[in-house]
């Protein structure tokens, strides 16, 4: 069934009230994006954010496959805490086209793939600013990828569409959650020893003391990430969206800019991710992170 036959229903809806975006936009919104989105959500469990009145409405967020999902939609059921779960995964276009008409406004996505649940393909750093400070998730990002270079270690960046930045380390399936969870630990060990007073991968905000948070527990087994291109369920509809780590050096980026109403703008221009580096095996990285200056 192509994309163009699912049934859609009540398009008219307005979703962000603030702006009145309706949910026939977040429909063409997941049509225009799946070119690049599905690539990077292809046999990915995944988790939805579903919101029927809209954002300022009854939501709720769906792990499990619903009863009702088609025939034709994809699920792997994998193990859980106490039990297994059925998760849903977004092979095609259809699917999310699918996902949207079901009220998904934002997708989240596992950092492994579902024949090999327990090996991630991605070595995830959330960088959090403290106060909301766009500029120093930037500076942020540039200082984890500076550290990343000085492993040999090619990355990838993205905004996630609330306040901050992922960096992300794409590798070969040999490690399990627990191992890449304690490598980006030492890499943030690097960055708080140079500048203990800019950053801390300390959980409790109240020990924070202003400093950007760097976060690792996304390297968790079965944790979730925000897709690449989903929207977010705050106003404006802003947009996760891939950046090229020049895109930085602008002063003016701010996560504003990207939303569901500019992205047919970024989407003319070329993919800064359309050439991703090939997965790198952490052998020797893991060895000399622990050797570099402080």
């Amino acid at each position: 069934m192509p994309a163009t036959q699912i049934k859609l229903s009540h398009l008219d809806k307005v979703m962000f009230p603030q702006d009145r975006i309706t949910k026939g936009e977040l429909v063409e919104h997941y049509r225009a994006v799946a070119g690049r989105m599905v690539p990077r959500l292809r046999d990915r469990p995944l988790a939805v954010a579903r919101y029927p009145d809209g954002i300022e409405g009854t939501s709720f967020f769906q792990q499990a496959a619903p009863k009702h999902t088609p025939s034709w939609v994809r699920t792997a059921t994998l193990p859980k805490e106490e039990g297994e779960i059925s998760h849903l995964l977004c092979q095609d276009e259809r699917t999310l086209i699918y996902l949207a008409n079901q009220a998904a406004i934002t997708v989240h996505t596992w950092l492994a793939r579902v024949d090999r649940p327990d090996r991630p393909d991605e070595v995830l750093f959330d960088l959090d600013p403290s106060g909301g400070d766009f500029a120093e998730a930037r500076e942020a990002a540039r200082a984890v990828h500076g550290v990343l270079d000085e492993l040999g270690l090619p990355s990838l960046v993205k905004t996630t569409g609330g306040r901050g930045l992922h960096v992300s380390v794409p590798v070969k399936r040999l490690y399990d959650a627990d191992e890449l969870r304690a490598f980006a630990r030492s890499v943030c060990a690097v960055l708080t020893a140079r500048e203990p007073d800019r950053y801390t991968t300390e959980i409790r905000k109240n020990k924070r003391a202003g400093r950007l948070f760097l976060d690792t527990t996304r390297n968790a087994y079965a944790q979730l990430i925000v897709a690449p291109y989903t929207v977010r369920a705050v106003p404006e509809a802003r947009v996760a969206t891939p950046l090229a780590w020049s895109e930085l050096d602008d002063e003016s980026l701010v996560p504003g800019r990207f939303t569901l109403r500019t992205m047919p703008d970024r989407l003319g221009e070329p993919d800064p991710w359309r050439d991703p580096p090939a997965p790198a095996s952490l052998g020797e990285a893991r060895q000399r992170v622990g050797e570099l200056p402080r």
